[in-house]
């Protein structure tokens, strides 16, 4: 059974094309793939089969949950589908949280529309109380669930609320957890702690939200320049909360499951 292994500013992924694979992906297995010891190793497979005529992502993480979207995982299946020639002419790929449009840039970049974000809340501040202290947050989701939170010191605080915030009764699926500091007229700096994988190097969806966040509720100007562990991602915002990324994907290898591996895979 064979693989690809991309990466998008550190966030990497297995890209799996479901026709090629006699064993369907579930939990059990997606968990086991994404074990850095015991399977291949990474932050979530990307699964493509196809909808209608268009490509379609399916993004699973380690914990065997499926998350809605992933804004480094579609650059990573754009640029996927471009080298074998299967990116269609119109560049719609389908995702859980709907249609993206996307394109391929002549420095091997990747420009996606992401959709309009939304403020499930309204466009204000809440107040949530955990066992690390309070916090002020906004709701924004980009096809995925986002708490964002302003603090002057993200590396410092990402690994010890996180996950007390992901986990929130506040949200009862769940969300992914964004701390920001404000940079500049247009760039911010983001560390996150996602839904179902913990701190990763780079979250395109939850760039996208925050930048959002950053323009409405605290004057920056798009396109936002969003800095991250593993790079920067440009976040541009218009006035109805459309919101189109831009980025980079790199191929890391392609590979083929070990006749050992693939036995413990279908036992699962």
């Amino acid at each position: 059974m064979r693989f690809e292994k991309w990466q998008g500013l550190g966030n990497n992924y297995l890209i799996v094309r479901r026709d090629d694979w006699q064993t369907h992906l579930t939990p059990e297995r997606a968990a086991l793939l994404c074990d850095i010891h015991f399977g291949v190793g990474g932050d979530g497979i990307l699964e493509v089969d196809t909808d209608h005529g268009h490509p379609r992502m399916t993004v699973w993480n380690p914990d065997g949950s499926i998350a809605e979207n992933c804004g480094n995982g579609i650059r990573m299946v754009t640029r996927h589908l471009a080298r074998r020639g299967d990116l269609p002419a119109d560049g719609v790929i389908m995702t859980g949280g709907g249609p993206v449009r996307v394109r391929v840039l002549p420095d091997d970049r990747v420009r996606v529309e992401m959709g309009r974000a939304v403020f499930p809340a309204g466009e204000g501040f809440e107040r949530l109380t955990t066992d690390r202290g309070e916090f002020e947050f906004v709701h924004v989701t980009t096809g995925n669930p986002h708490a964002v939170i302003v603090h002057d010191d993200p590396d410092a605080v990402v690994r010890q609320a996180g996950p007390g915030i992901e986990n929130h009764p506040r949200f009862p699926d769940r969300t992914n957890v964004e701390f920001i500091r404000l940079d500049g007229a247009s760039e911010i700096t983001m560390r996150v702690w996602e839904r179902g994988v913990g701190e990763t190097m780079a979250c395109g969806t939850g760039a996208c939200a925050s930048a959002v966040a950053a323009v409405r509720l605290a004057g920056r100007r798009p396109p936002v320049t969003v800095h991250l562990a593993g790079g920067d991602l440009e976040i541009d915002v218009d006035e109805d909360l459309g919101v189109t990324m831009t980025g980079p994907a790199e191929l890391l290898f392609e590979g083929v499951l070990s006749p050992a591996l693939s036995v413990r895979l279908e036992a699962r």
